[in-house]
């Protein structure tokens, strides 16, 4: 369960928005180290939108650390996104694509490299160990094993729009107008 504080964070980062005003990602959550977010501010890079109750002093300088920041250009996101194992887990929600357990995920090629199949989007998916073992090299219908859903190449879009359903456990209240998850937060 998330809880949103009142309280800053540890580190006291900032969630950083686009200049559209919405996340740069939700997971994971774009969030900047304020360190960075007082250089971007310094070099008018950024927009402040809230503010934390702490403050950042040098003898001749006081500024309360921003808690929500929006670039000042948009960043465009339509490049498709890496083909990585975190990507590959989240596009597959963090279960096993064949029995829906989220313990011990592993790649599996649907169609087995030694039958051919590719590294790719279109023929990994997240297994857990005990499936992937399971199924060896086999092809699916052999090993009477077929993914609960069709492997494909997410969009950016997607991948964010999945990753809304696993929200961090601790949010900032000042984030929360930005912030919009699929799932029941405590407040």
């Amino acid at each position: 369960m998330t809880e949103v504080l009142t309280a800053p964070p540890n580190g006291r980062p900032a969630l950083v928005l686009n200049a559209d005003f919405r996340p740069l990602s939700y997971y994971p959550l774009s969030l900047w180290c304020w360190q960075d977010v007082v250089k971007a501010v310094f070099l008018d890079r950024v927009d402040i939108i809230a503010e934390y109750d702490s403050f950042v002093r040098s003898p001749s300088f006081e500024m309360r650390l921003p808690s929500v920041i929006a670039l000042r250009e948009f960043v465009k996101q339509d490049r498709a996104p890496a083909f990585t194992r975190f990507n590959v887990f989240l596009r597959d929600g963090f279960q096993c694509v064949y029995c829906g357990s989220p313990h011990d995920l592993t790649f599996d090629h649907v169609i087995p490299r030694s039958k051919g199949g590719r590294t790719s989007w279109e023929n990994i998916v997240a297994a857990c160990s005990p499936c992937n073992l399971k199924k060896g090299g086999r092809m699916p219908k052999d090993a009477g094993m077929h993914p609960v859903k069709k492997p494909v190449r997410p969009s950016n879009y997607q991948l964010q729009d999945i990753g809304r359903k696993f929200p961090p456990h601790h949010l900032h209240e000042t984030w929360m107008d930005y912030l919009y998850w699929d799932v029941e937060l405590d407040r």
